[in-house]
């Protein structure tokens, strides 16, 4: 059995041969752990999928995750000189703008090489009847803030329509790994675009002031939304996950939860089943008090999971809760993965997940969130023997 069909067979609570394994990796881990400079990862589809697949490889999991959009072919053309310091890459484009890449983490835009693009919208003064600005927000085109001179691109697509090259990662992956990895696409839930448009602050003090105009900002981010997991499903991902990483107890009280986030997550998880494939949802931190709520979106499984100290979750029960009706991804204590020196520790926290999640299927081993950069590769390496050696159906 491939890991494609033994993710297929979890998602679907049908016993596949062993409980697959399946993690997130941050970007930072993949720009420490492979031959790639991280803007080759960042900025290039190629580079992205090469790392992905390195990755994949080493650590023998059975799904990949492609968590960021493709890349126009030869951006790194438009280099005009890249300078490694202690920070990242520093890179100055030809038109003017500045990035950072860090050695571990994600690229960021310099905004002072550019004091004319300014870094969020305003909520006070962004009138519903104007939605359709969105799309032309320097900056903004598909939270893409990274390369926010995109959107004067002709090819770069308004958020009604995704543009050519948000495929070329996807492409190179299944040129890579063919049908025997599952390959997992991702999209920004509408909630996730409502608070990366406006910055934190100000989009929470919205739901606050004028709930009117923020549901009508999120029913227009949520056709984005259906519109880039709905294109990544045609393009023959095996499942779509939704990003919702910040609509935890960290941020949102459950009443707001229900009111800002489900009804739109329910209509990207309809629209994404609508194409025949599953639809999972990531959130971080504490959820133990949503659970219910995010099976009423109707998305089919659920992914991180956190435990304590960053979430309030505990594998048992969230299957005795949910168990039965979604698929569960995660649990592995991110913070303790980070922290454990020695190997048993390692073997210990693993094969409790394993144990825990294996009965009845529909459990995909993983860790809680992403695997941080500075995670050592041999502690994930000892993920699948693990799984092969506990986590056998018979």
């Amino acid at each position: 059995m491939n890991g494609k069909e033994r993710i297929a067979l979890a998602m679907q609570h049908q016993p596949p041969d062993r409980v697959p394994v399946m993690c997130q990796l941050s970007l930072g881990h993949y720009f420490l752990n492979t031959n790639l400079a991280p803007h080759e990862i960042w900025f290039t589809s190629e580079g992205f999928a090469e790392a992905l697949v390195a990755l994949q490889r080493r650590y023998q999991f059975d799904g990949i995750l492609i968590n960021i959009p493709g890349r126009p072919r030869n951006l790194l053309n438009q280099i005009e000189r890249l300078e490694k310091t202690e920070e990242g890459e520093m890179i100055q484009w030809r038109n003017g703008h500045v990035t950072l890449v860090p050695w571990d983490d994600n690229a960021q835009y310099v905004y002072s090489a550019r004091p004319d693009l300014q870094p969020r919208a305003d909520f006070e003064t962004t009138h519903p009847d104007l939605l359709e600005a969105i799309d032309q927000y320097p900056g903004y085109l598909w939270n893409i803030y990274h390369i926010p001179w995109l959107e004067g691109k002709d090819d770069a697509g308004p958020l009604s329509e995704a543009p050519d090259y948000f495929f070329n990662t996807i492409d190179d992956v299944r040129a890579k790994v063919g049908d025997a990895v599952s390959i997992h696409g991702e999209v920004f839930s509408p909630f996730t675009h409502f608070l990366e448009l406006f910055g934190y602050q100000n989009a929470m003090l919205g739901l606050i002031t004028d709930k009117g105009k923020a549901r009508a900002i999120l029913e227009r981010l949520t056709e984005a939304a259906v519109v880039w997991a709905t294109a990544q499903a045609r393009r023959g991902v095996d499942a779509v996950l939704i990003s919702s990483a910040f609509a935890g107890g960290g941020f949102i009280s459950p009443k707001m939860y229900e009111e800002f986030v489900v009804p739109y997550e329910r209509r990207v998880a309809q629209a994404v089943k609508a194409q025949g494939i599953p639809v999972y949802t990531h959130t971080c931190g504490k959820i133990g008090d949503r659970l219910e709520l995010m099976a009423s979106t109707g998305t089919m499984g659920v992914d991180t999971l956190d435990p304590p100290p960053l979430g309030d979750v505990e594998l048992a029960e969230a299957k005795r809760l949910i168990g039965e009706r979604m698929f569960l991804k995660g649990n592995l204590n991110s913070v303790a993965l980070l922290h454990y020196k020695t190997k048993d520790e390692v073997i210990a926290e693993v094969s409790q997940r394993i144990l825990i999640g294996k009965p009845g299927s529909g459990y995909i081993l993983s860790t809680a969130c992403s695997v941080a950069p500075h995670v050592e590769p041999w502690k994930i390496e000892l993920f699948t023997p693990l799984a092969e050696e506990l986590g056998k159906y018979s």
